[in-house]
């Protein structure tokens, strides 16, 4: 056999006996005498002595082993006489009596330890490398666990696991479809699903009632480190429900998944309607584990002769405490470029420092006095000692702005601890959104969305602007300014689902042909149904406190889209274009 025991399970108790270990050689020493070989498999690592006294022949087999070699290797198990506490095998050692080569390797083009010299790239083309460290194996592993624990919650209570196609119709709404040409309809496209979404309605109406998925969806997007092109949710669905049911059953999982994986108990989630979160955060996903609350100036500011803010629709402060004496005016300068960078566009930073001896300096003071900006104190909770930053400009853009410019001066202070976890719902989103550009409505969450109950019969009836105050019954699961989730409760109404197609700028020809059977089923008896879909990537980072889900996702793109590994996307052959009826555009040596 190749192993007895795998290498991080020999402890003291198994002092004396045989064994045979297989695995990798993370490191060798040759120390004269002595050859010590690290050896290393998923388990863990167990170190391997050569004694030149005793076998100088197996010795000198050992001294040729090079970095990632696979070996079997047979000894016998000692104590350690330098112990290792930072291992769990650590007072142990083989005392090996036969080396066998299995696979020799070349030399890695990255070291294949926990801290690696490996950039994003290189590790993504050497992947299966990649995953031999630890942190990428111990995250692929936390990923199996959160499905299994996800699987076992959802089962229990009385969900059922449903698989809906792969190969589906391609729709306009949302992020553009990724689209596969059938050669048996030439001429015609596939779509890869974005979502489940219709599909799980119309389980619904199938008399499912409770329907989940842990799923791959696909979005031909712009590429970020929370975004990949093919990405996994754990999609859910239930019928005759309420959102608070809904949200009840969803955040009880949540609490499952953090209980299970992390021993973290989490309290009950508050609710922040979407209204809220953009006034005290500018943000639909709010960072609510530190403060530095917006504060609206507006009024107070206005009416001193200082013309950027006398002109500005809104204007906005947040309070870092404690900040004044850290920030200096290099600081400030550094910070007001940063907020200038074309991402964010701010056109200035206004600061105001309540010195730790009573005094004020603003970057404003020729257009306000002490006594003026003093007076702001109380609005601004403000104290001697903090710092006070102020934009201004149109509100929906400032908030924007003054969001990141939070979230900034968060990470710089060392406000955010990764590992502290503050989960809440985002509530009461607006159904439509009205895009001046194209001169219609948008769905702010899908088109299937439901608005609240006492708003439906204003969407049956109501003129441009009773449109534009519609209410979604739709809701959004937040963590630390993580969107983790969201769904709503859905239209099963067929008068109301066309009328919201309307509104979305359907023709009747249009929302028949493409969504025609989701309208019809509505007609054979749908119940009220709701739902929501987790991220599960991007819950795997959150859950071990990471920014970025590519290292949760065995084989991840880079910000191009390209699988560095496999080289794809890749050209097919002209036999292939011609059986799709497709016309090569570009040829492969081009």
């Amino acid at each position: 056999m190749y192993r007895t025991h795998n290498c991080g399970e020999l402890r003291m108790s198994h002092v004396g006996e045989e064994v045979t270990l297989s695995g990798w050689v993370q490191i060798s020493r040759d120390l004269g005498g002595l050859t010590f070989v690290d050896l290393r498999d998923r388990y863990g690592i167990t170190q391997v002595v050569f004694n030149m006294d005793e076998n100088a022949e197996l010795c000198q087999q050992a001294r040729k082993l090079g970095r990632e070699f696979v070996v079997r290797i047979k000894g016998k198990v000692a104590e350690r006489s330098n112990k290792n506490a930072n291992r769990p095998t650590g007072n142990i050692e083989i005392e090996a009596s036969n080396l066998e080569i299995l696979n020799a390797s070349k030399v890695p083009p990255f070291t294949i330890e926990n801290e690696t010299d490996g950039g994003d790239d290189l590790r993504m083309k050497y992947r299966y490398l990649d995953i031999r460290r630890k942190p990428v194996m111990e995250n692929l592993m936390f990923r199996s666990q959160l499905a299994i624990a996800t699987r076992k919650y959802l089962s229990e209570g009385g969900f059922i696991e449903v698989e809906t196609p792969v190969l589906i119709k391609s729709t306009p709404e949302g992020a553009r479809d990724f689209v596969v040409p059938s050669r048996m309809n030439q001429g015609q496209f596939y779509a890869l699903p974005q979502s489940p979404q219709t599909f799980k309605q119309i389980l619904m109406v199938g008399g499912m009632d409770k329907y989940f998925q842990i799923v791959k969806c696909f979005r031909d997007e712009d590429l970020r480190a929370d975004r990949q092109p093919e990405f996994t949710q754990i999609d859910c669905e239930m019928a005759f429900v309420t959102r608070d049911e809904v949200l009840d059953t969803f955040e009880g999982l949540t609490k499952h998944v953090f209980k299970e994986l992390l021993d973290v108990t989490l309290a009950d989630f508050p609710k922040m309607s979407y209204d809220e979160a953009l006034e005290r955060y500018g943000s639909d996903k709010p960072d609510t584990r530190f403060g530095m609350e917006f504060v609206e100036l507006t009024e107070l500011a206005k009416g001193h002769d200082f013309p950027v803010f006398d002109n500005s629709e809104y204007i906005v402060a947040i309070c870092a405490k404690g900040a004044a004496d850290q920030y200096s005016n290099k600081d400030i300068k550094k910070l007001t470029e940063w907020m200038q960078r074309p991402q964010i566009g701010a056109k200035g930073l206004v600061n105001i420092k309540y010195q730790a001896d009573g005094s004020v300096k603003s970057s404003v003071g020729k257009f306000y006095d002490d006594a003026t900006l003093n007076s702001w104190k109380e609005t601004l909770e403000a104290e001697n000692g903090d710092l006070v930053l102020i934009l201004c400009g149109e509100k929906e853009k400032t908030q924007k702005q003054m969001n990141e410019l939070r979230l900034e001066m968060g990470k710089q202070l060392g406000l955010i601890d990764p590992m502290q976890f503050n989960p809440l719902w985002v509530v009461d989103f607006p159904l439509l959104e009205w895009d001046e550009e194209s001169e219609r409505f948008h769905a702010m969450h899908h088109p299937f969305t439901s608005p609240k109950k006492e708003d439906q019969e204003r969407m049956l009836t109501g003129d441009h602007e009773t449109m534009k105050a519609l209410r979604a019954d739709a809701y959004d699961l937040v963590i630390n300014g993580v969107e983790i989730g969201g769904g709503s409760i859905r239209i099963h109404d067929r008068a109301l689902q066309s009328r919201n197609f309307d509104l979305l700028g359907f023709s009747k020809e249009e929302a028949e042909d493409q969504f025609g059977f989701l309208m019809g089923a509505f007609e054979y008896g749908a119940p009220p149904h709701g739902g929501i879909a987790f991220g599960f990537d991007r819950l795997c980072a959150v859950l071990k406190g990471q920014n970025s889900i590519r290292d949760f996702i065995a084989f991840p793109k880079n910000n191009q889209g390209r699988d560095m590994m496999i080289d794809s996307p890749s050209y097919i052959d002209e036999t292939q274009m011609s059986e799709l009826a497709l016309e090569s555009t570009v040829s492969a040596e081009s």
